[in-house]
């Protein structure tokens, strides 16, 4: 199921863990010794096994500053791998709205979506993905998330049939309705997805605190729109997915230590040892850090699909947005593909 218009749940959410389509999102991940175009090659690559294998969607993440991550330009990386690609659908998810003009926006996905017809998707987010600092360097105001809302109003305009807003037609954009998801990780995004009619995608992958909150409050307050008449929730969560448990948990700790590594390295502004990434992992704030990787499956593609099927009640999701969590990219190719086999998507 690629579509996000079909009707799919009412707030009486019964999950059906053997239709519920898998998506991915990819960070564009620059592992050790890598330039970002060793990452941009693997995104073409998994993206290309992720068609073959039956994935729904892929979305890209905006990130600013980050090392690490080279998805810092969504809609380039986008139509590099759209090229590489002729079914599976792309998106955002998401575009950070309050760092951009809605106009921009609607012109670069209005463009993704007249190269590519019925594939492209468009997350929004209200988080800047950055730092303050960072936030000025992309000559923003701090306050600009304020205007979300109306942002969100505005682009939406300017992707319709009628797009003049303002006195502006954006060309491209008016007349390709490419599909508008709100993001969120609270009641923020919850309420206006809910008032909105439009799709909401939970960040339960790395900020989980009020998943079944804010799910259950879009599901009890949405408001039928003509292109989604129902509501429609796409809910993320980590997948470390190996041949034995062992393999899985090990790959699993690697993650664990560089994302601690990642985070307190670059507030301690130099090289770490394996010493001191020790007594981090162990620390308060590395315990916070691990712990927004709580809703996590781990293990064999049997221990995987449990805990999803699990994961898909407690979300009460729609869709499933997998961020694959492995060390290298052998290791994230075979977590891709066991579960895909595992989850009945794989053909």
């Amino acid at each position: 199921m690629n579509s996000m218009s079909a009707p799919t749940a009412d707030n009486s959410y019964q999950p059906n863990p053997d239709k519920t389509p898998l998506s991915l999102i990819d960070f564009a991940t620059i592992f050790s010794g890598e330039r970002p175009a060793d990452s941009y090659a693997r995104s073409v690559t998994l993206a290309q096994r992720a068609e073959e294998l039956g994935y729904s969607r892929i979305w890209y993440a905006e990130h600013h500053n980050m090392s690490s991550i080279a998805s810092a330009a969504p809609a380039v990386l986008i139509s590099h791998v759209g090229a590489h690609t002729s079914r599976i659908r792309l998106g955002a998810g998401g575009v950070m709205l309050p760092n951009h003009s809605p106009l921009v926006v609607a012109e670069q996905f209005g463009t993704l979506a007249e190269l590519y017809p019925n594939r492209i998707d468009l997350g929004l987010g209200r988080a800047p993905g950055t730092d303050q600092r960072t936030l000025l360097a992309l000559r923003r105001d701090p306050s600009a998330a304020d205007h979300f809302p109306s942002d969100v109003a505005e682009l939406a305009g300017y992707l319709s049939d009628e797009s003049r807003i303002h006195g502006i037609n954006a060309t491209p954009g008016q007349g390709t309705h490419v599909p508008l998801v709100i993001l969120g990780s609270s009641l923020f995004g919850a309420n206006l997805a809910a008032q909105m009619g439009l799709p909401y995608s939970f960040a339960s992958h790395f900020a989980p605190q009020a998943l079944e909150e804010a799910v259950a409050h879009y599901r009890g307050n949405y408001q039928p729109s003509e292109r989604f008449p129902e509501p429609y929730v796409i809910a993320a969560v980590n997948v470390t997915a190996a041949d034995t448990a062992e393999v899985a948990e090990e790959h699993a700790e690697h993650v664990r230590r560089g994302r601690v590594k990642a985070f307190l390295g670059r507030q301690a502004g130099r090289r770490l040892s394996d010493e001191e990434i020790d007594m981090l992992v162990e620390s308060p704030q590395g315990k916070q850090i691990i712990a927004m990787l709580k809703y996590w499956a781990i293990g064999t593609g049997e221990e995987v699909r449990s805990y999803l099927t699990d994961f898909t009640q407690t979300a009460r999701a729609d869709e499933l947005m997998i961020s694959l969590q492995s060390p290298d990219t052998d290791s994230t190719m075979r977590s891709l593909e066991i579960l895909a086999d595992v989850w009945g998507i794989s053909g």
